[in-house]
């Protein structure tokens, strides 16, 4: 029988509602087997109506006469799909949307409230079709953007205190779209356009990204990427634009010493061996075994040799590990700068979060320090748009280690009209994930 996508939407969502992170409930849901007209359907489907969740509440908030919170788990997860239909998605006709969500209702033990999920979503889109958007708005200017963009308010005051209202307004809308795909290609085996003419033979179009010698964007479909021509051999790998800038910062040169503290699942370890030319030593740390076992695997399916693996905290390595030329501290954070990446990470996180985080962040940073060779470069980075696990944690760092300085990075394409230490990509801006680097060396 073909696989229901909007059933296994509603599936995955009841898990996600009941604490499963998305990207497990959407695998867990997903069939081995599926067209790609579905997967992409109930892909949108899940991962939308997770990202609009803030929206999709104040609707029900609205046109029924129990808020969003008071609704039976189920019914509201059900109303989350048709409305989030509805508004969000041009290509599906509101008939199909309110029919498909009351035969919902009626084949998952709902059918006493078939009546009300029609009679909701019909009464939205009658508001929907006189009023330019039905959805009321407090006067907050703060809580406006969240339930417009549906994210918490302490995100949306974090990013408005450093950018004002229009700037985080096109960031929060930024954040809400499909992420894109880029890829990397490895020049141990291959150079940029053979796998631009391989991907084009398999009907997938790419588009070299200008300032990164080694990415390819994914224009349009793609299907499986471990389906596609190049990725078993090794020829290239997928990381994010921002991600490769960090390995170009760093500069690691072939022949040195490197080590990257946090290095699973392996992204920027192994950028680093391929710029070294897989030339020298790189040690690869982090605490997490199922992560180092992913990194193993792509450092197979690359070929690299170089590496070398250490399993522990950090801030607690091993004299066994030598002095480096070259340290990355690619810190774990919220992951505030790639929502769009992670359709759930918004409602994860919290300020608490961040302060536990910020603890973390400053004692790897300062522990890794003691492994700079003289001389060495040390880089800071992470997938954030919080000051307090950015700016503050240099500003915490450079008090604490007066010897050092923070360098200006050299990157003319995404400079400010003032010189800045650090290097912070707004998302929106640059079409790149938002990420925050600083060089630091000894004076």
């Amino acid at each position: 029988m073909t696989p229901n996508p909007r059933q296994l939407a509603y599936q995955g969502l009841k898990a996600v509602h009941r604490g499963a992170y998305a990207d497990v409930a959407l695998s867990r849901v997903m069939p081995k087997t599926i067209a790609d007209a579905d997967r992409r359907l109930l892909t949108e489907l899940l991962y939308g109506s997770v990202r609009r969740q803030r929206t999709l509440d104040a609707l029900i908030d609205q046109f029924a006469k129990k808020p969003a919170h008071q609704q039976p788990p189920d019914l509201r997860t059900l109303l989350h799909l048709g409305l989030y239909q509805l508004r969000f998605l041009d290509h599906i006709p509101d008939a199909a949307a309110i029919f498909t969500t009351v035969e919902l209702a009626k084949q998952n033990k709902l059918s006493g409230l078939s009546g009300f999920v029609n009679g909701l979503l019909r009464q939205y889109t009658r508001a929907a079709a006189n009023l330019n958007d039905p959805l009321e708005l407090p006067p907050d200017p703060i809580q406006r953007l969240g339930i417009l963009y549906s994210y918490p308010d302490w995100i949306v005051q974090v990013w408005h205190d450093q950018l004002g209202s229009e700037e985080t307004k096109k960031l929060c809308d930024y954040c809400n779209q499909p992420p894109h795909i880029d890829l990397r290609i490895n020049p141990l085996k291959t150079d940029r356009e053979s796998v631009r003419s391989q991907l084009a033979a398999a009907g997938v179009t790419t588009t070299p990204l200008p300032h990164l010698p080694q990415a390819l964007r994914i224009k349009g479909k793609s299907g499986p990427i471990p389906q596609l021509p190049g990725f078993q051999e090794g020829l290239w790998t997928v990381q994010e634009a921002s991600a490769q800038l960090v390995g170009h910062l760093l500069n690691p040169q072939p022949g040195a010493i490197a080590l990257d503290v946090c290095a699973a699942p392996g992204g920027k370890t192994t950028h680093m061996a391929e710029l070294m030319e897989n030339r020298g030593e790189i040690w690869a740390c982090d605490r997490t075994p199922s992560r180092l076992r992913k990194l193993k695997q792509n450092l197979q399916r690359l070929e690299i040799d170089a590496v070398q693996i250490w399993t522990g905290d950090s801030r607690q390595l091993p004299d066994q590990i030598p002095l480096s030329d070259y340290v990355l501290v690619d810190a774990p954070c919220s992951g505030l700068g790639t929502l769009h990446r992670h359709a759930d990470a918004r409602w994860r996180q919290t300020p608490d979060n961040i302060q536990d985080l910020s603890t973390l962040q400053l004692d790897l940073l300062l522990n890794s320090a003691r492994w700079v060779k003289s001389g060495g470069t040390l880089l800071y980075s992470t997938c954030t748009l919080h000051p307090q696990e950015n700016e503050k944690i240099i500003d915490q760092f450079l008090a604490q280690m007066p010897q050092w300085q923070a360098q200006l990075p050299i990157i003319d394409w995404v400079s400010t009209s003032e010189p800045q230490s650090n290097l912070k990509i707004w998302p929106h801006q640059k079409k790149m994930d938002g990420f925050f680097m600083a060089i630091l060396q000894q004076a």
